[in-house]
């Protein structure tokens, strides 16, 4: 009789084990479709109202026109927004990015347990500062810096080419609100995500892989560099794809470092792009969400043709990453 119990009973427990497991993965497919459904619904959101604008402003004059004054002149060309966003994106990852890398290989590689488990989450510690902190502290304090050290100029002589002429980039006087403050701020902001996601794909790397160019007599700056870094490559292109992204959507550093005044960036004097201010398309976006003409006409659908606008351009870059990340992958 007891051994009967006994079986019922655990044919009891097996019974609720198996209900639970099914409702716990019931409920993570739910968290699943959910976040798909979210950025569905953002799509759809944005699609609506810009589907709104294109139908008022011709796509060709939003995409091709050179300026952007949706509030004063109706005009809406968004090249000066998407050459304010990538002047900041690109100088900041010139930045971030091998910083950021650097930093990875020596928490990976080079560092004792201890000084990693000071160093990361000191460094991490940047994450987690206010981006209006780092907008005041690129006003206040970066901005003048770098001023004290300029202007300079750059000789260019195209001595391998003769029949090219020679030409000067001079660097100006920054102005209260640049670009290049901007990047420098918006650089180190996103230094800690290069470090922290590449050092776990590093440290990932399996040992016997650095065993291995031990064993064949490399130094450890050729382990890590040649060895350890292309195994894994995938990681730190995610880690790259990541903190670029975060770039190109910051808003409050940007425009309060940056500005808000939208122009065409200048040639052959690239180095002027830095020094003027700029706008990229969230402070754009920021600027429009705070105009009077909030909920009615173009203006306020313009917002949404620069959000959807903003998320192509996203995607497009985390589609390539997707890519980079199954081309180079390493299963260990």
């Amino acid at each position: 009789m007891s051994s009967e119990s006994a079986e019922g009973s655990s044919l009891q427990r097996s019974g609720f084990v198996v209900r639970k497991e099914r409702f716990y993965g019931r409920l993570i497919a739910a968290c699943a479709v959910l976040t798909v459904a979210v950025t569905v619904g953002i799509i759809l959101a944005l699609s609506g109202q810009a589907l709104s604008f294109w139908s008022q402003i011709s796509p060709i004059t939003f995409f091709t026109g050179t300026n952007w004054s949706p509030v004063i002149a109706e005009e809406y060309g968004v090249l000066p927004l998407v050459s304010g966003t990538l002047i900041v994106t690109v100088f900041s990852a010139l930045i971030a990015l091998p910083i950021g890398l650097a930093a990875a290989i020596y928490l990976s590689e080079y560092a004792s347990d201890k000084a990693r488990s000071v160093l990361k989450p000191a460094l991490e510690i940047l994450a987690g500062v206010p981006t209006v902190i780092y907008g005041y502290m690129a006003l206040v304090y970066v901005t003048p810096m770098i001023d004290s050290l300029l202007p300079f100029s750059v000789q260019l002589i195209p001595a391998a080419v003769p029949v090219l002429p020679e030409f000067t980039l001079v660097m100006p006087s920054l102005g209260t609100f640049n670009a290049l403050s901007a990047s420098i701020v918006v650089g180190i902001m996103i230094i800690p995500m290069v470090s922290s996601i590449s050092e776990d794909a590093l440290s990932a790397v399996p040992d016997s892989l650095r065993q291995g160019g031990y064993g064949l007599g490399s130094t450890k700056f050729d382990v890590s560099t040649k060895i350890v870094v292309p195994s894994a490559t995938s990681g730190i292109v995610a880690s790259y794809v990541l903190a670029i992204s975060r770039a190109i959507g910051e808003t409050m550093a940007v425009t309060m470092a940056m500005g808000m005044s939208p122009q065409m960036p200048y040639f052959p004097n690239v180095l002027r792009n830095l020094a003027e201010s700029s706008q990229t398309i969230t402070a754009a976006m920021v600027q429009i969400a705070g105009a009077d003409s909030l909920g009615t006409g173009p203006t306020y659908e313009a917002m949404f043709a620069l959000g959807i606008t903003l998320f192509a351009i996203t995607l497009t870059m985390n589609a390539f990453a997707e890519l980079v990340r199954r081309r180079f992958r390493e299963e260990y």
